[in-house]
């Protein structure tokens, strides 16, 4: 079985046959359980899932009536009763596309580290795919979306960088295009930008692309920016500055 949890919550037998979770607190017992995957999840854990700041006054008995219906769903042995009144997924962390999410930013973060930029974009881009829309968007509290949110947003830079170190700032325009404005004060994000601007031989763009940040920053924060995007601004007043620097070789 894999389960699929970037995004509305999805099920798969053996065979990649999708198997139907309908109803959005059904979904959200499997969400819970996929994210205890090769644990036993408490049974308050899991009511707090379902149910948030609302649960049913006889929680303790809508909740097994629950799992008797996900277990018709995805069969019988799918979700075992643990002792202490706990549940737990027959599933491994790999077979929860979070998880897989998780190691693949893992070999990606380190193969930038040790400066392999292709296998770097390579398993970020992998990682990146996985996600199909919000993370564990069947939860009603959204807080425990928090982290994997994070974590997306951290793999999004570090692809990027692998990019730009490939030669691709062109190709990458476009989505730290996107992302700038869907992250409006992330400084890390529009010093990307200007940086596959600049590398696009798009120097007026760039400056642009500074301005735009230089403003935003400082009408919605009352900040300046950073040092990175000083730095950066500085390059593109005076190229000098950064003469030396090599140009990165495109690669496939």
């Amino acid at each position: 079985m894999r389960y699929r949890i970037l995004g509305v919550t999805e099920a798969y037998d053996d065979q990649g046959t999708p198997l139907p979770v309908g109803g959005q607190r059904l979904r959200a017992l499997l969400t819970s359980l996929a994210l205890h995957a090769g644990r036993t999840a408490p049974a308050d854990a899991l009511i707090d899932d379902v149910w948030a700041d609302e649960p049913p006054a006889d929680a303790t008995a809508a909740l097994p009536a629950l799992v008797g219906r996900l277990r018709r769903a995805l069969g019988k042995d799918a979700v075992t009763s643990e002792a202490g009144g706990g549940y737990r997924l027959a599933a491994r962390p790999e077979d929860v596309d979070l998880y897989v999410f998780e190691r693949l930013v893992r070999e990606g973060t380190a193969a930038l580290t040790a400066h392999d930029a292709t296998t770097a974009s390579r398993s970020l881009g992998d990682a990146l795919a996985l996600w199909r829309g919000p993370a564990l968007a069947d939860l009603p509290d959204r807080t425990a979306a928090t982290r994997p949110e994070a974590q997306r947003l951290d793999a999004a830079r570090a692809r990027v960088a692998a990019d730009l170190q490939l030669g691709r700032a062109a190709d990458v325009v476009p989505e730290l295009t996107e992302l700038t404005h869907a992250h409006p004060y992330d400084e890390p994000l529009h010093a990307l930008l200007i940086r596959s601007l600049r590398d696009a031989g798009r120097g007026a763009d760039a400056l642009a692309a500074y301005e735009t940040a230089r403003r935003t920053l400082a009408d919605g924060l009352g900040a300046a920016p950073g040092p990175e995007l000083a730095a950066l601004y500085a390059d593109l007043l005076d190229p000098t500055r950064a003469h030396g620097r090599p140009a990165p070789a495109r690669q496939p």
